[in-house]
């Protein structure tokens, strides 16, 4: 099967693999309200640290966080683009599905 890919050439295969595990969901959250360190993650989740590490390294890959390194921290930010993106392919989908149903009801 070929992989999602939106106008950009996000792979949207990743936002959605990401977004599977709900301690994924969480970080996401939680950076959505503001930029943190992986310590001040973990200090908030029920992992550890390098659990959290991990989890990060696995958005980083998906092209949801981004990290800056501040002083002897990294801090890591949301960067909503492939959700965005994410959501746009969710409502092309959709919205073949509903022109199909259409024709369908037509059809009675």
């Amino acid at each position: 099967m070929e992989e999602a890919r939106c106008d950009t050439g996000a792979d949207v295969d990743a936002v959605f693999a990401a977004l599977a595990d709900p301690t994924r969901r969480a970080v996401i959250g939680r950076l959505a309200q503001e930029p943190l360190s992986a310590s001040a993650l973990a200090g908030e989740l029920p992992v550890s640290r390098q659990a959290v590490a991990k989890h990060l390294a696995a958005l980083d890959r998906a092209g949801l966080v981004s990290a800056r390194r501040e002083g002897r921290e990294t801090r890591y930010t949301l960067t909503p683009a492939p959700l965005a993106e994410a959501m746009r392919w969710m409502d092309d989908v959709g919205a073949e599905w509903d022109a199909r149903l259409a024709k369908l009801a037509e059809r009675r």
